[in-house]
């Protein structure tokens, strides 16, 4: 009979209370209290039973020894004994019944435990029976009874009733896979171990394996987060124990110790593969990917702790890196160079970058690096694992650019040393991996292999041998190289000493037909470098080439070489992609373009086919006929979307400042913005110039809205990290942010436009949170921009290329009130946030966080707004940087007290002493220039005190190497004249120069208060010094330094001309608001008193004479302010009248154009001129010379007239010149009436009159040719005519058309311009064979006609082929038919004429001319006038 029987049988015989009842009446003993206790204990234990004794036995907070959890879902808990009696308790029972049953209590122990479990996992519903049989784990209720249970094991532990190798055993007979989460309580409850389990059990390798498995893959309902957290708990415990057990050290360890290692290690092996293949798995499925995402949150460094050492923990990782990178090395090295561009960090799975972020966290870089060496040099690897562990490196590591750097070097020395391969194609694949992220994480690879062997610092230069290698290595790469690469190495090639240069040829050819192979051929490689690393469609760089041509079109104004070249050579490339990509339809400008001026020379050039032309114009009407077009996207998967959601995830992790993470949200936003602007991914900004459209021009929809949202972003976050942070200690978000925009040249083109607009049309627009953010971003874009790229302007005639750093402070103009009050606010907000941000960096990177340009218009603007700033030496203030930038961020503050902060903050004194940082005084003039004066912030008095101020008491005091003038006048008169002049675009040598809007500098400028103080000053240094001898060579001297060296025209370049052109013109506007006098010098030696012209003289022939227009006469103001400084000057002598004659005199022989302006403009100067004399000499009478003019002047009206006064005794160019400007308003017949009239003076001067006078016509016929606007060509040609019939009695007009200067007629060389001068042989031929043959005859009578016809043809000729002649006027002949014309009459008139009219030397001259450029002629010259030209056979017979 059973022990429950019995107690039942007893129980039935009668009860406790009766045998209690039965006693009451009985009378304790004092002895019987012992029995009663021992009998109560055996009545009790009679009753018990073990299981329910170990349902009772419960502590109250055994369920929190796995955490807690919510009220609501804590199940009840049986009230149960208290611990200490509990164990006493099942002890004593479990004796008991040992004891009857025979068995050992051990024994005993170890079964009732497990019956118990049982009970406990089998404890559910018929309806969750299903369901709990897929779970992975207990429920929260099996859990509660679980840690009563094995609590209760702890117990009988303690007090040596149970056997934990007994328990494991009897558990391990009834389960084939033990559950690991009981194995998980066993361990931690102390019960057993799991090195014991490892000891004892032979099958735990594959039973473990298993059950981790099936745990990780199960996924606890989302209601059950506790289960989620015991879940991980158990995996993370038994991976800890497991690293621990086989990655720690073990010294003098015993064999057991020895086994349980590697065991632990071979499970490691087996889980490791496994989760491998979940990661490999996980980009493809989501549930994989979530089993992925949970042994990511094992693997961690908090492993380090009480189941593993560090020193565990890195080997463990150490060993994982291996695992990883060795995983399934299935992908060959050429698979790798093929495949390369997929595997960067944005395509790669977030599973991947993840593990090694994992694995990476307890190294440094350089142990990374250095462990992936020796994986590489050791082990067959996982390509793809080795270069996205890679890319993840560079991207969370600022330090791995520098890192790899140095790998790649060691690699590349290594290679070249040992002639080793592994180590040469490990180098390509890891560079080309790091240039794949973009030019913000590492080089592109065309800067890598320039760098590495583009120079004869090569590691491939030491020897042939060295260079054989490489070419080699190139070879065997090229059927497995993506085309890009194969670009990049030909068009940047390895250098090569030019005797090996045929061994680079072959590789390059190999390339050449691989790139044909791929269809890629050479035709598509684009006309100009493209040092991109990567891949380029045709179109993309085919446009690419159309705008470099464009830019070089319009700063040479010539079609360039390479295209030229390439319409001929690469005939294929030009029709099929240049041109197409040229040809694009599009909305053509009203005014024509640079495009539209590129393609109409190409046109002339015959480059573009007709037809196609013609389809160009057609399509392009089509469009003006339509609506401007709009970009269509497809809306399913709308990348601003998806850029939107990205920007506002980096917004939250920049308050959080995890740098890796931002710099993989940079990443993956990079990537969506290349899809945004596809136009050319990973150009090297350096290398390309950017569009710029000052005109307006909108930006395509989907440009402009991804800009905004690039740069609102920014704002925001700025203006969140700026809430805790001041800008020294915020990160680098910031700084990344902006890198990673570089990387994309249409991005940034896009970007460049949208700020230029914003700064130029809408800052008065803008609040305070919109320019605080803007301008913190131009601080970063600029000190980002390492390269400074250079910027075009798409709306400007052939302009250099401006650095990229000048072009956005040239758009914060300052020429109006709400454009100064803008640019002040964000210059302000600019110059804080770097002083700020480079408070705890060295000086020179401080430097970089602020403009220099943006840094000067604060000290322009601050003085010029705030007149409490202007005082030589501010305030300092010792305020901290963040009360600086607190008066930037405060709603309460406004602009004026931020810049006076900003104004005596210490930093900003400091700034000023450095001379980037110094506003120079002609900057400070440039400046002024621009402001308008009906929208300035001050008045017209304010303005002049401000002026005031700031030549007389700042600048002019202040030392020049601070960029003030030194205490010296001069100084100062100097800039404020090269200021003046340089106010034309074309003359503005600043960085401003090109952005300044068309009339800003000639309408409404402060130019005239500028003057004003010019003359103030010029006033003080006459009356303070009086040296008005030192003034005048001053001005002519400061004239002549900005003009070119003396020289004809003809030497002279196209823009040289125009520059010497623009630099007279506004010379000539500043001259007359300066004193006469100060241009004519008056010396005093000892009592007498002279003046003295020369420098006069030689400021007119040099300079005044070449911008004549036309040519041959000053300006009539320039003429008046000269004649007025002359009588001033004059007046000053003790004779004034006879000083002026001898003076006027001088003046007619050695600088006639005076002479000849002054008679041409008399009639308009004779009233002051008089006035002015008889004013300043007391009424005395004229001077002769003066007086001579007049009379000049009325003796040509009356040869108009018909009337014929006597001529006066004055010089001949005199009196021509006044017959010639009577007779600019007359009809031919007047003139022959006039020439009628002379023709009774036979004399000398007759003839030197006549002569001078067809000068003077022949000047205006090719000033009309060369300007026929306004001109009656036809008219002057007759005149012309008339002229050359009436002076064929003599010979003298012939000196008029060669070089050489006889006689009186060389003073017609100082009075028209070297253009002119230079086509006065194409005149000859103009206007004599044109004419009819009577006249033509007359003139061949003339000696030395010959000569001079011929000398006028070799040089009409050259002019012809330099490409000088003038366009030929209306019913004019071609340039062409004029010289054929004139060589036929010449060729016709050789023979006519006799050998003795000309000399042996003369003939000799004549033949050497015509030579070269005509032999024809040359021949018939030696036939006909040459007596010894006989032929040898001739003089033989």
């Amino acid at each position: 009979m059973s022990l429950s029987a019995t107690c039942e049988s007893v129980a039935q015989k009668r009860t406790l209370s009766s045998l209690l009842a039965g006693r009451v009446l009985k009378k304790p003993k004092l002895g019987d209290g012992r029995r009663l206790q021992v009998e109560a204990i055996q009545l009790l234990e009679q009753h018990q039973d073990l299981s329910s004794l170990f349902q009772e036995v419960v502590t109250p907070d055994l369920c929190n020894t796995l955490g807690s959890q919510n009220d609501e879902q804590k199940p009840s808990l049986p009230k149960g004994i208290c611990s200490p009696f509990a164990g006493s308790l099942l002890l004593n029972e479990l004796k008991r019944q040992a004891a009857q049953i025979g068995v050992s209590v051990t024994v005993l122990s170890a079964r009732m435990i497990l019956e118990r479990l049982v009970e406990i996992t089998q404890e559910t519903d018929e309806e969750k029976q299903e369901e709990n049989s897929s779970r992975g784990m207990f429920t929260c209720h099996q859990r509660v009874q679980l840690c009563a249970l094995f609590e209760s094991g702890r117990e009988l532990l303690s007090l040596g009733a149970l056997c934990p190798k007994l328990l494991w055993q009897e558990y391990r007979r009834g389960q084939k896979l033990p559950k690991l989460e009981v194995v998980y309580y066993l361990h931690s409850y102390n019960i057993l171990s799991l090195k014991s389990i490892m000891k004892s059990d032979e099958g735990v390798g594959t039973w473990l394996l298993s059950q981790m498995k099936a745990l990780s893959e199960w996924t606890p309902p989302d209601t059950e987060e506790e289960t989620k957290k015991v879940q991980k708990k158990v995996l993370s415990t038994v991976v800890g124990f497991l690293v621990g057990g086989g990655f720690e050290k073990i010294h003098d360890a015993a064999a057991t110790d020895v086994k349980i290692s590697l065991l632990c290690c071979s499970v490691m092996d087996d889980l490791l593969l496994w989760v491998l293949d979940i990661v490999d798995k996980s980009s493809a499925h989501q549930s994989v990917e979530t089993g992925a995402k949970l042994w990511l949150e094992i693997f961690d460094s908090s492993l380090c702790g009480v189941l593993a050492t560090e020193e565990a923990v890195q080997r463990f990782f150490t060993h994982f890196l291996t695992q990883t990178l060795t995983y399934k090395p299935q992908l060959s090295v050429s698979d790798a160079i093929s495949l390369q561009n997929e595997w960067t960090f944005a395509k790669a799975s977030c599973c991947l970058t993840t593990l090694f972020r994992k694995l990476a966290v307890v190294f440094s870089v350089g142990q990374l690096l250095g462990h992936l060496q020796r994986v590489l040099e050791t082990h067959e690897v996982n390509w793809k694992h080795v270069l996205c562990f890679l890319s993840t490196l560079l991207v969370y590591e600022q330090s791995a650019q520098s890192s790899l750097k140095d790998l790649l070097s060691r690699l590349l020395n290594s290679a070249f040393h040992g002639y080793d391969l592994e180590n040469m194609i490990t180098a390509f694949l890891l560079a080309r991996q790091g240039a794949l992220e973009g030019p913000a994480i590492f080089f592109s690879y065309s800067d890598w292999f320039k760098m590495s062997f583009g120079s004869g610092s090569g590691y491939h230069a030491n020897s042939k041998k060295s260079l054989v290698f490489l070419l080699k290595f190139l070879s065997d790469l090229v059927p497995f190289e993506p085309p890009q690469y194969l670009k990049v190495h030909i068009l940047n090639p390895p250098y090569v000493p030019v005797k090996h240069r045929s061994l680079l040829m072959e590789y390059v050819s190999l390339a050449k037909t691989r790139l044909a192979d791929l269809k890629e051929s050479v035709e598509d490689m684009g006309l100009y470098e493209d040092v991109s690393g990567a891949a380029v469609q045709p179109e993309c760089q085919a446009e690419q080439d159309v705008e470099k041509a464009v830019s070089l079109f319009r700063t040479t104004g010539r079609i360039s070489a390479t295209v030229m070249e390439a319409s001929i050579f690469r005939r294929p490339y030009f029709l099929t992609r240049f041109l197409p990509a040229l040809l694009k339809p599009r909305l053509l400008p009203v005014k024509q373009d640079d495009l539209m001026s590129f393609i109409e020379a190409l046109k002339k050039a015959d480059k573009i086919p007709a037809a196609l032309y013609s389809s160009y114009l057609e399509s392009c009407q089509k469009q003006r006929q339509q609506k401007k077009s709009v970009v269509c996207l497809d809306t399913k998967d709308d990348p601003l979307e998806v850029v939107r959601i990205q920007l506002q995830e980096f917004t939250e992790l920049v308050t959080s400042g995890n740098h890796g993470e931002m710099s993989a949200q940079l990443s993956r936003i990079s990537h969506t913005l290349s899809i945004i602007f596809p136009g050319c991914p990973n150009e090297p900004t350096g290398n390309t110039v950017i569009i710029l459209n000052t005109d307006g021009a909108l930006l395509a929809e989907l440009h402009s809205n991804a800009v905004n949202i690039l740069l609102r972003n920014f704002c925001q976050c700025l203006l969140n990290a700026s809430r805790s942070n001041s800008p020294n200690q915020q990160n680098q978000w910031a700084s990344m942010f902006v890198r990673m925009l570089l990387g994309n040249t249409q991005l940034l083109s896009s970007l460049m436009n949208r700020l230029w607009d914003l700064f130029h049309n809408q800052g008065s627009l803008l609040n305070s949170a919109h320019v605080l953010g803007l301008a913190v971003f131009v601080v970063h874009l600029q000190a980002s921009m390492s390269h400074n790229p250079l910027v075009q302007l798409a709306s400007t005639v052939r302009q250099e290329p401006i650095p990229f750093r000048n072009v956005l402070s040239s758009a914060l103009v300052c020429s109006t009130l709400p454009n100064m009050l803008f640019c002040v606010r964000l210059c302000v907000a600019a110059v804080c946030y770097g002083i700020c941000a480079g408070d705890s960096l060295p000086e020179q990177q401080q430097q970089e966080f602020i403009p220099s340009s943006i840094f000067k218009k604060l000290l322009y603007l601050i003085p010029r707004l705030m007149p409490e700033a202007r005082g030589t030496i501010a305030e300092v203030s010792d305020q901290e940087e963040c009360g600086l930038w607190s008066s930037i961020t405060d709603s309460n503050s406004t602009w004026s007290k931020a810049a006076c902060c900003l104004w005596r903050h210490k930093a900003f004194q400091q700034l000023q002493l450095l001379p980037q940082y110094r506003l120079s005084f002609s900057e400070w003039l440039h400046s002024e220039l621009r402001v308008q004066r009906s929208e300035d912030a001050l008045s017209d008095t304010q303005r002049q005190e401000y002026q005031q101020w700031a030549c007389m008491d700042f600048y002019l005091p202040l030392p020049e190497e601070q960029g003030g003038c030194g205490g010296d006048m001069k100084n100062l008169c100097s800039h404020f004249l090269n200021a003046i002049m340089d106010q034309q675009p074309s003359s503005d040598s600043s960085p401003e120069r090109p952005f300044v809007q068309p009339g800003t500098a000639e309408t409404g400028s402060c130019l005239p208060d500028l003057l004003s103080r010019l003359q103030e000053l010029i006033y003080e240094m006459e009356v303070s010094c009086g040296h008005r001898l030192d003034l005048c060579d001053f001005l002519f001297e400061l004239l002549s330094q900005r003009c070119p060296p003396t020289g004809t025209s003809a030497s002279m370049s196209i823009g040289t001309e125009l520059s010497l052109q623009q630099t007279l013109h506004t010379w000539n506007r500043v001259l007359p608001s300066l004193p006469a006098v100060l241009f004519i010098r008056v010396k005093t030696e000892g009592e007498r008193t002279t003046v003295e012209i020369n420098k006069l003289i030689e400021h007119v022939n040099q300079h005044q004479r070449r911008v004549c227009a036309p040519a041959g006469l000053l300006p009539s103001h320039i003429t008046a302010h000269f004649l007025k400084g002359l009588i001033y000057a004059c007046v000053q002598c003790k004779y004034p009248a006879e000083e002026l004659s001898k003076v006027w005199s001088h003046i007619g022989l050695h600088c006639p154009l005076m002479l000849v302006s002054t008679a041409h403009w008399w009639r308009r100067l004779s009233a002051f001129a008089f006035s002015l004399w008889r004013r300043l000499s007391d009424g005395a009478s004229p001077p002769q010379q003066l007086q001579l003019l007049t009379d000049c002047q009325h003796w040509a009206s009356s040869l108009v007239n018909g009337q014929g006064l006597p001529m006066p005794s004055a010089p001949s160019i005199l009196l021509a010149a006044s017959l010639h400007r009577s007779w600019q308003s007359c009809e031919v017949k007047s003139l022959r009436v006039a020439l009628n009239s002379l023709q009774h003076q036979k004399d000398v001067k007759y003839k030197q009159v006549l002569v001078f006078l067809l000068f003077f016509h022949v000047n205006d016929y090719l000033s009309a040719l060369l300007d026929p606007e306004g001109k009656n060509v036809d008219q002057i040609r007759l005149f012309c005519t008339e002229l050359v019939s009436a002076s064929m009695n003599s010979a003298d007009w012939l000196l008029l058309f060669t070089t050489d200067e006889q006689g009186i007629y060389h003073l017609v060389t100082r009075v028209t311009s070297d253009r002119v001068a230079l086509l006065f042989p194409w005149a000859f031929c103009s206007l004599l064979f044109q004419e009819n043959a009577g006249l033509l005859q007359s003139a061949t009578r003339c000696p030395g006609f010959l000569r001079t016809a011929i000398l006028c043809y070799i040089s009409a000729l050259q002019l012809y082929l330099d490409g000088q002649t003038p366009k030929p006027a209306k019913q004019l002949l071609e340039p062409s038919h004029i010289l054929s014309l004139t060589k036929q009459f010449l060729l016709s008139l050789i023979p006519q004429t006799s050998p003795a009219s000309v000399s042996s030397i003369q003939l000799r001259q004549l033949e050497s001319r015509c030579a070269d450029l005509d032999p024809e002629l040359s021949a018939a010259l030696s036939m006909h006038l040459d007596p010894h030209s006989l032929s040898p056979e001739i003089d033989f017979l």
